[in-house]
Formats: structure tokens, C-alpha cells, sequence
């Protein structure tokens, strides 16, 4: 169990180093002398990479083995927060948050090679407290790096990271076993461009979209571009003998409405990490301000990451006894119940007290945890064992992509309409955006439960290897599967 300690620690780890960036921002137009607006791409560009490395990782780990792929995602975070510790300038600093970049793949790998080694009756366990490392280290991100800047400097956050990058990177060296040798195979490298593509010209109008313009020529020429290169990339994915994404794995159904449930919950988590923290940092002058400070803010944020580290453990056991549909139904009643009780009050203008969001932050944290922990072992009963790197890396990209729309809808809701308090000469969101911005987190909530609704019935976990999900039997076997082996690659 020591390789699952390992893996799950260097999850929370890597997710951490995605989020440090936030409390930040502020400050680097000052240290780079550069303009606000050049300094969003610290978080653009970290999730840019991370979506297309994403997939990309998935598949690699499959062909020449995951441990490997694993130890170059931590190689890279380390390298990557080392440059951003001395970086002299805005592009350099940038070029570090690319590096960094990589650390988002790790999951997805990470949940994979796990089907490699843990016993089949610690598999749902262990998958679920990997998966549920996403949340943890986004909610702890933020209190962690503002307590290190505010007390030691921004430069020494980042030799931490790459201190406890270099630390992952001996463990899982020592502890994590090799696994297999990879399939084999030749990479798609057409197929991994055109996805990077795809990716790049959807996330930045995403990312970008309130600074440049929702209708700026460079939004829609951007957005326009997503769907054309994804029409080429798709029939060429499906006319390829070795595609980068095996489409017809990915079109089963429980795949296929696992990534879509996958995309939601990650909305309206996200979303329930942008409402709250406005709230507490607004002006207690202004509607719904609690007026704390980022780092105050940052701390009470905190429980919703470890409720949903907690309650994995709760989702893996639900899996077992009643299947994944169940479980992901009832993750998303949770949500539904968190998010209604906040519609609720802003409806009622009532002035909630800090416990009450600390309540519904918790409780959208365990919907979370038990979604998380579900969906990589759907996945994994779904698709044969040799693919589970690609599946679980397509799941993690649409979780991804999930944040990105959660970030571009909800911050131009709450962005839109704000009011000025006159009293500290500062910008928070109306009682209107809150309410719009919720009702948006409710609508993916809603929308993630139909999708569970539609699984088959009496989806429980077989443990590593296992493909107890009736899709797979009955559906047409994928290419690789009905072309057999073609070769291996050293491991």
C-alpha cells in the first residue's frame, strides 16, 4: 500500500501546484512590470498544456509503460517550478507555468497504473482517494500559497514545489512498481497535434473570452477554428489504423456519458469554489460580503477538499454495493441539495452566516469526492486493460475542459454587473450575478444526474482487469482489440 500512499500524495501535489498561482496574481503586474491582462496567461497557459498533455500521457503510458510517464510529469513540475523560483521575466515565468502544466496528466496516469498492482478488493478504494486528489489539492492550493507568499515571499513557494516534486519523484521511483511493458505501437503524432489544436483554440477563447470580447474577432476566429480542425481530426481519427483515441471505446455508453458527467461535476464544483470565495472576500458592505482576507478565505475553503478526500472512501464502498450508476446518482443529488439550499437564500435575501457557505462548500466537496472516485472505476470496468491510460486521460480532459467553461461562464456571470463599494474603492459581485452564477452551477448539477440516470443498470466494479460493464461484451471490439497485437516497445 505504500505505492498507493505515494501516488496519492504526489496527486495532491501536483494538483496543488496548479492552483498556488492565484493568490499571486495580483502582485506579478508589479514584479514583471507587465500589464494584468498578460498575467492571466499564468493560469491559461498551465491549463493549456495540461488539457493537451492530458490525453496524450493516457496514451503514451499505454504504449511504453505508466510508471515512466509518471516520473516525467513530476520531472517536469519540478523543472517547470524551479524556473518560475528564479524567472526574471514574464516569459520565462511562463515557460516554468508550461512545464508545470504537465503535473495535470499525472492523475489520469497515476489512476491507471493502479489497476496494475492493488489487490482487486483495495482497487475502488485506492482509485477513489487518487481521483479525489484533484479536489483536495485545489482547495488547499490556495491557503497554502498565501500563507507561504505572505509569510516567506512567492519566490520560496515555488522552490517548495519543486522540493516536493523532486520528493514524488524518489518515492514513486522507490515505491511504485514498474507494472507491464507497454503495448507497443506506433504514437499518432498527426492525431496528437490536431487534438493540441483543438484544445489550444478552444480553451483560449475560454480563458480569454472576458478580457478579449465574447464577439472580438479573435474570439469567434478562434472558436470557429475548434470546430473545423475537430471535423478533419475526427475523420481522421476514425480512418486510422492506430488512432491516439480509439473513438469507439470512447462512444460506448457508459464512457461516453461518464466523460459528460465528468465534465458537469467539474463545473459546478468549480463554480461553488468561484461564488464562495467572492462572497467571503467582498466588502461586508456590499450583498452577501463577509469581508475576510484571502488567506482567512482561502482556509475555510479548505474542508470542502477534505470532505471530498473523505467521502471517496464512501463512493468506492457505494460502487461495490450498488453499483456506479447509484453512487453518481447520488453524488449528484448532493450537489443539487448544496446548490438549492444557496439558491434559496439569495432568493431570500437572507444575510447566511459563514457556517451555512462552509455547510454547502462541504457538502458540494463529498458530491465531488464520490463522483471522482466513481468515474475512474467505470472507466476501468468499461474498456480493456491495455486502454485504460487512454480512457482515463479522455475522462480527466473533459474534467478539464469542465473548469475551463466553469471559469469563463461563472467569472463573466459574477464579473458582470458588479458594483463598486465606495467605501473600501473596490469591485464585488452583485446579489443578481450571484444568483445567475448558481443557477448555471445548478444546471450542470442537474444535467450530470440525467446523464447518471441513463447508465446501464447494475455497474459494479470487477477489480483490475475485470470488465463486469455489459457495453463492452456486447459492443463491437475496439480497432486495436480486433487487429491484435502489433509489437511492443521496450518498457
Amino acid at each position: 500500500m505504500f505505492g498507493v500512499v505515494v501516488l496519492c500524495t504526489a496527486g495532491v501535489a501536483m494538483s496543488l501546484t496548479q492552483t498556488l498561482i492565484m493568490p499571486l496574481i495580483p502582485m506579478l503586474p508589479g514584479v514583471f512590470d507587465t500589464s494584468a491582462s498578460h498575467v492571466t496567461w499564468t493560469v491559461t497557459v498551465t491549463m493549456a498544456v495540461g488539457a493537451v498533455a492530458t490525453p496524450i500521457a493516457g496514451r503514451l503510458g499505454d504504449m511504453l509503460g505508466r510508471r515512466r510517464l509518471l516520473l516525467v510529469c513530476v520531472g517536469a513540475v519540478g523543472v517547470g517550478s524551479s524556473v518560475c523560483a528564479v524567472a526574471p521575466s514574464m516569459p520565462v515565468f511562463l515557460a516554468g507555468r508550461a512545464l508545470q502544466g504537465l503535473g495535470v496528466a499525472f492523475v489520469a496516469v497515476g489512476i491507471s497504473i493502479m489497476r496494475e498492482f492493488v489487490p482487486a478488493g483495495r482497487l475502488g478504494a485506492a482509485v477513489g482517494m487518487m481521483s479525489s486528489s484533484l479536489a483536495v489539492g485545489g482547495a488547499l492550493g490556495l491557503p497554502f500559497a498565501a500563507f507561504v507568499a505572505q509569510t516567506h515571499g512567492w519566490r520560496v513557494l515555488f522552490w517548495v514545489a519543486a522540493a516536493g516534486s523532486l520528493a514524488c519523484l524518489i518515492g514513486i521511483r522507490t515505491l511504485v512498481p514498474p507494472g507491464g511493458i507497454g503495448t507497443g505501437g506506433r504514437f499518432d503524432v498527426v492525431g496528437a497535434l490536431g487534438l493540441g489544436a483543438i484544445l489550444l483554440t478552444l480553451l483560449l477563447p475560454l480563458s480569454n473570452g472576458p478580457a478579449w470580447g465574447w464577439t472580438s474577432r479573435i474570439t469567434l476566429s478562434l472558436s470557429g477554428m475548434s470546430i473545423l480542425i475537430s471535423v478533419g481530426w475526427l475523420a481522421y481519427e476514425i480512418r486510422r489504423r492506430d488512432p491516439l483515441l480509439d473513438l469507439r471505446i470512447a462512444a460506448l455508453r457508459p464512457v461516453f456519458l461518464g466523460n459528460i458527467i465528468g465534465m458537469m461535476n467539474a463545473f459546478a464544483f468549480y463554480g461553488m469554489e468561484l461564488i464562495p470565495i467572492q462572497m467571503l472576500m467582498a466588502p461586508s458592505a456590499t450583498p452577501h460580503g463577509l469581508g475576510v482576507s484571502m488567506l482567512t478565505a482561502g482556509l475555510l475553503m479548505a474542508p470542502a477538499g477534505v470532505a471530498a478526500f473523505g467521502s471517496s472512501h464512501l463512493g468506492a464502498r457505494l460502487v461495490a454495493s450498488r453499483g456506479a450508476r447509484f453512487t453518481l446518482v447520488v453524488a449528484g443529488a448532493l450537489a443539487i441539495t448544496a446548490l438549492s439550499a444557496l439558491m434559496l437564500a439569495l432568493l431570500a435575501g437572507w444575510e447566511f452566516p459563514i457556517l451555512y457557505l462552509l455547510g454547502i462548500t462541504c457538502l458540494i466537496g463529498t458530491s465531488t469526492g464520490m463522483s471522482y472516485a466513481t468515474l475512474p472505476t467505470l472507466i476501468m470496468d468499461t474498456v480493456p486493460a491495455e486502454q485504460t491510460g487512454e480512457a482515463n486521460g479522455l475522462n480527466a480532459l473533459m474534467r478539464i475542459v469542465g473548469l475551463a467553461v466553469a471559469a469563463a461562464v461563472v467569472g463573466m456571470i459574477l464579473a458582470d454587473g458588479s458594483i463598486q463599494d465606495p467605501g473600501v474603492n473596490r469591485i464585488a459581485p452583485s446579489a443578481a450575478g450571484y444568483l445567475l452564477a448558481t443557477t448555471a452551477a445548478l444546471v450542470a448539477a442537474v444535467t450530470s444526474v440525467l446523464a447518471a440516470l441513463l447508465l446501464p443498470r447494475g455497474l459494479r466494479s470487477s477489480g483490475p482487469g475485470g470488465r463486469s460493464v455489459r457495453s463492452w461484451r456486447r459492443e463491437p471490439g475496439s480497432a486495436r482489440q480486433e487487429r491484435g497485437s502489433r509489437g511492443r516497445l521496450p518498457g
